[in-house]
């Protein structure tokens, strides 16, 4: 029989603390219950604690983090923790939220469709658009096959690289895809709007991620086509070069440079990653045609759907 370090109680099968070496009982043997001085020299390297969103604990316990200053607690058990690791699915759930108030303000207030959803070229300075346009999409089967390739592809990647440089990628590569194309159809096509709208070109990022780290990573086209991942990308780089070439970067409606964009930003991010080493899944299923966001049609002019 052994007595508690902590409050005394007399102990049958006492605890011995892995960090502090104390003595201590049920109720006190966790580390945070007999406040273990182990617990401020440990840096947790697996990450147990960490949120995915905040990296700036350190080793006297404050922090210059966002989360810390305004008292959100991200971790696993505070208000945000779901987050980590699902931001895959919080894009996709923002998607079709953003499908359905463009149904509405198509019915209600069709004029604002444009100024609140679409990355003009003729408003490039909209900047909420640059985000917006993201997520709105141009029909039911535009965002269905955007929402499967990313529901695919996005967990791969966002448990490769975590979720804050996860929601990085994906908004980056979005807005910077949406941009290119939105900015040379201005540029080429001087006083002909055009708009943009989709989350190929941020999908096309992951896209680019996975075929760097993994390019013989084996896809499945309509559920049934095996593929190495390598080939995949290539046809579907070759595919909007061609187009690109022979039809315009908006041609078929589609926004061809924000897909060239998108894996251009993705491959280069890949090739960052890559000397860390670790491989992806060797075998994942993808349904659709015609690679990320292909899709009729678009807002007008040499932009579309992406």
């Amino acid at each position: 029989m052994a007595q508690c370090d902590e409050c005394g109680e007399h102990e049958n099968m006492p605890y011995n603390c892995r960090r502090c070496g104390g003595t201590y009982c049920s109720t006190h043997r966790l580390p945070e219950s007999h406040d273990c001085p182990g617990l401020n020299e440990w840096n947790d390297p697996d990450g147990v604690f960490d949120s995915g969103f905040d990296d700036s604990v350190n080793e006297g316990g404050q922090s210059s983090g966002v989360s810390d200053r305004i008292g959100v607690n991200t971790g696993p058990g505070g208000p945000l923790g779901y987050f980590r690791d699902n931001m895959t699915y919080v894009f996709l759930g923002l998607m079709w939220l953003t499908f359905a108030a463009q149904l509405v303000v198509q019915l209600t207030a069709p004029w604002l469709v444009g100024p609140i959803f679409v990355l003009q070229s003729d408003h490039l300075l909209r900047v909420w658009t640059w985000v917006t346009s993201i997520f709105a999409h141009g029909g039911f089967g535009h965002i269905a096959l955007n929402s499967i390739v990313l529901y695919f592809f996005g967990p791969v990647v966002e448990r490769r690289i975590g979720s804050k440089k996860f929601v990085a990628l994906f908004l980056v590569a979005g807005m910077a895809a949406g941009l290119a194309q939105a900015g040379v159809s201005a540029i080429m096509y001087p006083g002909i709007p055009s708009g943009v709208v989709g989350a190929s070109g941020a999908i096309a990022a992951i896209l680019g991620v996975l075929t760097v780290l993994n390019p013989s990573l084996t896809i499945y086209l309509y559920f049934i086509l095996p593929m190495p991942l390598w080939l995949a990308t290539t046809l579907f780089v070759g595919y909007s070069v061609f187009v690109s070439a022979t039809g315009g970067i908006g041609a078929g409606g589609v926004a061809q440079l924000a897909h060239l964009a998108g894996v251009a930003i993705g491959l280069a991010y890949g090739a960052k990653l890559k000397q860390e080493g670790e491989r992806a899944p060797q075998e994942l299923q993808l349904g659709g045609g015609g690679g990320p966001g292909r899709g009729p049609g678009g807002p007008g002019g040499p932009g579309g759907r992406f």
